[in-house]
């Protein structure tokens, strides 16, 4: 009932539409270092995490870039591949051993025609997810970095325990040093 609770704060989706929707989720195991999508493919299964940790990311000159992390009750998804059905640009790669609940694209949009309300918590899930994208942006641009990682730590703590720092810098845009020096000195 945790997920129930967690869409909940989406939008107030009816126990019948919950299960609904969670009675068509299929499980899956994956390993830590196993990607889940890669460049260039399609993402044609939208998953709920249920355990573990995952990170969407891209390679450049030899460096990471990192977009997002993932874990419970979140879903984990390259929005533009899974929403347009085109090839992603990203990796998603678990950074723990992660269990998901899984959706075919398929499945979803005859959920989303079936259910006004299904459709309702998917769009308002959209809308929240662009506006903490246009909030990372503007703490990247706004913020020192101690308070990008003050922030960090106040919404996700446990990702400091879970997550190699270096991700975790590269996600803040700070240095990797500057992040070790956070990390020792800023306690929480």
């Amino acid at each position: 009932m945790e997920r129930y609770h967690y869409f909940r704060q989406f939008h107030d989706i009816s126990l019948a539409d919950y299960h609904l929707l969670t009675d068509n989720l299929q499980l899956r195991s994956f390993k830590k270092g196993e990607s889940i999508v890669v460049p260039g493919q399609v993402q044609r299964e939208l998953y709920f995490v249920k355990n573990g940790v995952q990170m969407a990311y891209f390679d450049t000159d030899d460096k990471t870039y990192v977009i997002d992390f993932s874990y419970f009750p979140g879903l984990c998804a390259i929005a533009e591949s899974f929403s347009f059905q085109v090839p992603s640009k990203y990796f998603i790669t678990c950074l723990t051993d992660s269990e998901m609940e899984c959706l075919s694209y398929e499945r979803l949009q005859k959920l989303l025609d079936q259910s006004r309300e299904i459709e309702r918590l998917f769009r308002r899930m959209i809308e929240g997810m662009l506006a903490g994208m246009v909030d990372l942006h503007i703490n990247l641009r706004a913020m020192t970095i101690e308070e990008r990682y003050r922030e960090f730590c106040r919404k996700s703590p446990q990702l400091l325990h879970l997550v190699p720092h270096k991700y975790i810098a590269s996600y803040l845009g700070i240095a990797p040093t500057n992040f070790s020096k956070l990390f020792n000195q800023v306690k929480f």
